[in-house]
């Protein structure tokens, strides 16, 4: 990915976009056949020549172009011919944008079978669902799995389409109207790169296209930090029942050798932070002055490298972290019955109402029972609900034990695994 977003190889895109264009215009015969040729075999560049020239001319576009010509030749005065610096910037910008995103997609796939390939195994792996981050009602480990690969398809999805609103070019003058150049150039010159001609530009394409692709790129960031911050949760001494693998010699504090910290989950809240803020300067790109100014030209510069290089190191990073992950089914099993299966309450309410018993009545009864139980070391919510008069006169010994199985809370999760086709 870091390759994509060096000088060298932004300087290659900018040649691929003025060899395309040189070839379209020989195809419509505004440049000779043989001016073609010589251009395709002597076009070079070098990017410190490059250098050399923009310190004096001030102009990236120019530079290029003049060392170009010192390679080329007489035959170089048909390159650029009718084109103006953006034609190239923005044209060659979307060959760059569309390659990362593609390394992106590719690694986004490595984390969908990761993820599926845990969620298979975990499909019946019992543990507690918390709401506001206190015990709700039994899940399994695989169904939340499950929720993280729906979430990795629809980025996928997302991905997909942005790179085909991002792979447009426009080759279309100085400020988009084709006045010195034919349409059909930037028609045939864009088909040879494997983009699409811009609707309607300006001297640029309008950056509501770069706006959107940045927030894709924060958007697939935004799902890896739920991930982490889940994973970082469920880390916690207290609840211990998954954890970030912790290798051979790894140490997890200076001071404390008992610490295993789940330092991986907590960069990857951080990175995802960096690119959110690059999606809102990407949002500000967006209103450009008349035609065009150059103030978006700085922000791109910082923003489309770290945000791709970012996104698609996050997605190394979590996709190592989901397929290494350390998970106790003991642990989950453990927290699922404290204060003797609390999370069970709605069940027993349900049974009592299904019994005869009054919603209001049976929901002050369960709910003193648990609350009795709550937080004591040795409370027991299932206990008291069995010595319960009132529930007594409504449940039978057999009746509670079915609302105490989890399993009556999982039937209906095989819907949800056949979806995702897990």
């Amino acid at each position: 990915m870091g390759e994509i977003w060096t000088d060298n190889y932004k300087l290659k895109t900018w040649l691929q976009v003025e060899i395309a264009a040189c070839e379209a215009q020989a195809e419509l015969g505004y440049i000779p056949t043989e001016a073609l040729e010589e251009i395709k075999a002597k076009a070079n560049f070098d990017e410190q020549r490059v250098l050399e020239i923009e310190a004096e001319v001030r102009h990236d576009v120019i530079a290029f172009l003049t060392n170009v010509n010192e390679y080329v030749g007489d035959a170089g005065r048909y390159i650029h011919l009718g084109l103006t610096s953006s034609d190239v910037l923005d044209t060659a910008l979307a060959l760059q944008l569309v390659a990362s995103v593609n390394l992106i997609l590719e690694q986004l796939e490595e984390l969908i079978q990761a993820i599926r390939y845990q969620a298979q195994q975990h499909r019946y792996t019992v543990m507690v669902g918390r709401s506001h981050g206190i015990h709700a009602e039994p899940i399994t480990f695989g169904f939340k799995l499950a929720g993280w690969l729906a979430e990795v398809l629809r980025n996928r999805e997302r991905l997909v389409r942005i790179r085909q609103e991002i792979a447009v070019g426009k080759i279309s003058g100085a400020v988009g109207t084709y006045a010195n150049i034919d349409p059909k150039i930037e028609a045939i010159a864009c088909q040879k790169l494997g983009l699409e001609p811009d609707t309607a530009s300006t001297q640029v394409i309008s950056r509501d296209r770069h706006a959107e692709y940045i927030q894709q790129l924060a958007l697939l960031c935004a799902s890896i930090e739920r991930f982490a911050v889940e994973i970082r949760n469920l880390q916690r001494t207290d609840v211990l029942e998954v954890e970030e693998f912790f290798s051979k010699g790894q140490k997890g504090s200076s001071a404390m050798p008992h610490k295993r910290n789940p330092i991986r989950s907590e960069r990857l809240t951080g990175m995802a932070r960096i690119v959110r803020g690059h999606a809102v300067a990407a949002i500000e790109n967006v209103a450009l002055w008349h035609e065009r100014d150059i103030s978006h030209s700085s922000v791109e510069r910082v923003v489309f490298p770290d945000a791709c290089i970012l996104t698609h190191f996050m997605l190394k990073e979590i996709t190592n972290l989901v397929k290494n992950l350390l998970v106790y089914p003991e642990n989950m099993k453990r927290n699922m019955n404290v204060y003797g299966g609390v999370i069970f309450s709605q069940k027993v309410l349900l049974a009592l109402v299904e019994k005869g018993m009054s919603r209001e009545d049976a929901y002050r009864v369960v709910q003193e029972c648990a609350h009795q139980a709550w937080n004591k070391i040795d409370g027991n919510f299932r206990e008291l609900i069995c010595k319960n008069a009132q529930v007594s006169l409504y449940l039978s010994p057999a009746d509670i034990e079915y609302c105490f199985d989890p399993q009556n809370h999982l039937r209906n999760l095989d819907e949800i695994y056949q979806r995702l086709c897990i």
